[in-house]
């Protein structure tokens, strides 16, 4: 289908947030570069660390990257413009254009004949779901606050009439489905992330250890894992950097190690010799599950968010109900007992239902469909 599309003379762009760490949106812009080769790149904020992941590819970025670059300003110092400089891409005599969007990519602007497919990783929390915690974590004085809510707001209202623009949304969850048909009132079509699982050879042995893998940062829970491996004096390996470490090494115990930001082959050697993966955080879907159960490992997550979808109670893993450091503490000691119950070639095989070949082609089939009948993505 690919080279259909390429043949009928269809001229197609991506768009992303911000390509400045690679993470799970990142791979879906690295994937969707694979599908489309000839595709230049629009994003915000781009780093050149990034440049193995998109060799050769034509990136185009925002007015607001030489102050990201020239004065290393941090991303959410950049919100207010963020809006505006999406808006400032100009897509005019393309056919198809998709972006990869949790935050301000699905705000771009396009001509009447532009078919706009956004892949949406979430409605941007910080304005909708967790606005409310999102302003309590912040460390400003009462007036910064209200300065932060004041531009939010308006985010907010541009947020949503910027959802109008979109002729097709993909979900990359039925959570995510959800919360776009709440927040948007609009209809999508879920397709599951890509995950490299290929790459990843199953192994039936481990090294004793439970591990994470995630970002430090507090809404992903990192301490409930901390706390429970803590009380049951359990090993706990932890791969991932951010801004909540260092209070997250007060928290540990002896048997917690953090190994903070580690190359892809070494996160693997470490998914596939884990005893197991925890997954404390709610997440929109959640990519390292499912390159844990390719490796074979079982996983204990929190049982709310993506990995409802992702995970299979009893047989790829386990779920704990509440979002607390005892419930997860139980569910551990549920896993001890049942262990050997799991199959890590089972486990292994049904994580190749979110394969990247098997995205590839439902984002073609997709694709190929309002392609060629743009009439078709009207209304939707």
């Amino acid at each position: 289908m690919e080279k259909s599309l390429i043949s009928n003379g269809i001229k197609v762009a991506i768009v992303a947030d911000f390509l400045v760490n690679f993470g799970g949106a990142e791979k879906v812009v690295q994937v969707l570069a694979e599908i489309f080769p000839d595709a230049p790149i629009y994003t915000l904020l781009y780093h050149p660390r990034l440049d193995k992941f998109f060799p050769g590819k034509k990136i185009i970025v925002s007015p607001l990257q030489r102050w990201f670059r020239a004065f290393n300003i941090p991303t959410k110092f950049l919100f207010p413009w963020m809006a505006g400089a999406v808006e400032s891409f100009n897509f005019s005599g393309y056919d198809l254009v998709i972006s990869s969007n949790n935050s301000f990519a699905g705000g771009i602007i396009t001509e009447p004949e532009t078919v706009h497919i956004s892949y949406c990783h979430s409605p941007t929390r910080y304005l909708w779901d967790t606005y409310h915690n999102y302003i309590a974590e912040q460390r400003l004085p009462e007036f910064g606050k209200t300065i932060v809510k004041n531009i939010l707001h308006n985010l907010r209202i541009w947020d949503k009439l910027s959802a109008g623009r979109v002729n097709v949304y993909i979900a990359n969850s039925a959570h995510v489905q959800k919360r776009i048909r709440k927040y948007y009132r609009r209809d999508s079509t879920i397709i599951y992330p890509p995950v490299d699982t290929n790459k990843i050879t199953p192994k039936k042995s481990n090294a004793g250890y439970f591990l994470m893998l995630s970002r430090l940062s507090s809404y992903k829970r990192v301490d409930l894992a901390i706390q429970a491996c803590n009380t049951l004096k359990l090993p706990l390996v932890i791969i991932g950097e951010g801004e909540a470490r260092r209070n997250l090494e007060r928290l540990a115990g002896p048997t917690v190690e953090f190994l903070g930001w580690q190359e892809e082959k070494n996160k693997l050697e470490y998914l596939k010799n884990a005893r197991a993966l925890l997954f404390p955080g709610e997440d929109d879907f959640g990519i390292v599950p499912v390159e844990a159960m390719a490796a074979g490992k079982p996983v204990i997550a929190y049982g709310k968010g993506g990995a409802l979808e992702s995970i299979v109670a009893g047989k790829t893993g386990l779920f704990f109900d509440e979002l607390t450091a005892e419930s997860l503490t139980v569910a551990i000691r549920r896993f001890l007992t049942m262990e050997k119950k799991f199959d890590w070639r089972a486990i292994s095989q049904h994580a190749q239902k979110f394969s990247v070949e098997k995205f590839k082609n439902d984002i073609m089939v997709l694709v190929d469909k309002y392609a060629r009948h743009p009439e078709r993505s009207r209304g939707t």
